[in-house]
């Protein structure tokens, strides 16, 4: 694999998210202090940083499932609080999270159409079974993902044709600004990972949706981000574009970081935040 060319987040293209200051504790762990975060319009950022480092308690805030004890996040310029998945949604921001969310008895079409089914008829809706099969072969073909059938149960896919489904429902919202990715390329091969990963750059290259991906592999994140954000202990640690930083230089950055972090005895309270982490946050 080679390092994706950042091409489609300039550094001085439009800022779609900023979160400032976001704070976040489960009782008296406190997993978020104080992030400053920035996502530009078309940009690939990815989030790297250890299990229980406050990765996916960030993505939950954004996605609307957590409320955050403070700071500020703001879409397009404009301070937003997302107090619920609906809101977040309205907001054009998609996550697809690692269980995926599909319902493996029905077809690739009706899954694309979950919650959003085309219907017919008068006083007695049926639904529009031909509609939403034609429009979901387009979609799939537009955004050149390949599977067998629409008509194909889910359950019969492989995994990346499964992922590839996931992303693309939330891709076809039509207000959608940002879509976040929890580990899509989780116990993956590496014929999947390829599919996935040419799904992504294919987004970013048409430059209006802007991608945040959290991945512990360092080479895929090199492969399809234009920037990487190290959080480590709740904060951001380290924010430099792929032409700031080899892939080299982040896995020594992050070996250099767990040496130092396994060499101090944790106190009651850091021990307490990996703990209650590892129940509320796999990321």
């Amino acid at each position: 694999m080679t390092p994706n060319v950042p091409t489609n987040g300039p550094t001085d293209a439009e800022e779609v998210l900023r979160t400032e200051e976001i704070s976040m504790s489960f009782g008296p762990v406190t997993a978020l202090r104080s992030v400053d975060m920035h996502l530009r319009r078309g940009e690939v950022l990815g989030l790297v940083g250890d299990n229980g480092a406050g990765k996916s308690t960030l993505v939950k805030i954004l996605t609307g499932l957590y409320k955050p004890d403070g700071g500020r996040i703001y879409i397009e310029g404009e301070e937003v609080r997302l107090r619920s998945v609906e809101q977040a949604r309205q907001h054009g921001i998609e996550t697809v999270f690692q269980d995926l969310a599909l319902v493996d008895e029905l077809s690739v079409y009706h899954n694309l159409f979950l919650n959003r089914e085309h219907t017919r008829g008068g006083w007695f809706r049926f639904l529009g079974n031909r509609s939403m099969r034609a429009d979901a072969r387009r979609y799939l073909d537009s955004i050149e993902v390949d599977v067998p059938s629409v008509d194909v149960p889910v359950a019969k896919l492989s995994g990346g044709q499964r992922q590839a489904i996931a992303v693309a429902r939330a891709v076809r919202q039509e207000n959608i600004k940002i879509l976040m990715l929890d580990e899509p390329l989780a116990a993956m091969g590496a014929k999947e990972t390829a599919l996935i990963i040419e799904l992504i750059k294919g987004l970013s290259r048409q430059g209006d949706i802007s991608i945040i991906v959290i991945d512990h592999n360092y080479t895929h994140l090199f492969e399809i981000c234009d920037r990487i954000n190290v959080i480590q202990q709740g904060r951001v640690t380290l924010d430099k574009s792929l032409g700031e930083i080899s892939l080299e230089e982040l896995i020594e950055l992050m070996v250099q970081s767990y040496r130092r972090e396994i060499a101090q005895p944790a106190g009651p309270v850091a021990a307490d935040a990996h703990s209650a982490q590892d129940g509320r946050d796999e990321s």
